[in-house]
């Protein structure tokens, strides 16, 4: 499974380009002993239509997470910059 282990999904990080394992042996691989029982014990009782966002999840490293918390702070703070609307601006409606 050599090939397998070494897929990567990308992302971004406080603007950084991160590769992170996509594959459920690479991302075992990158946890500890602990971490490793408690995905285990998540994946064998994930439904298939949910994995991919569970091992999403897990393959983030630590700092996706605070990143993260930080954009939720400043949008409630109401920083909107950098935000763009997901829909199309409404013209001419009463």
């Amino acid at each position: 499974m050599g090939d397998i282990a070494e897929a990567t999904w990308t992302t971004h990080i406080r603007g950084e380009r991160v590769e992170i394992p996509a594959t459920i042996e690479g991302i075992r691989a990158t946890l500890d002993a602990a971490n490793r029982a408690a995905f285990d014990t998540e994946i064998a009782h994930t439904p298939a239509q949910d994995l991919h966002r569970v091992l999403a999840r897990w393959a983030l490293p630590d700092a996706a997470e605070s990143a993260d918390d930080d954009v939720v702070s400043r949008l409630r703070a109401g920083d909107f910059s950098g935000c763009v609307p997901q829909d199309e601006p409404r013209t001419g409606v009463a």
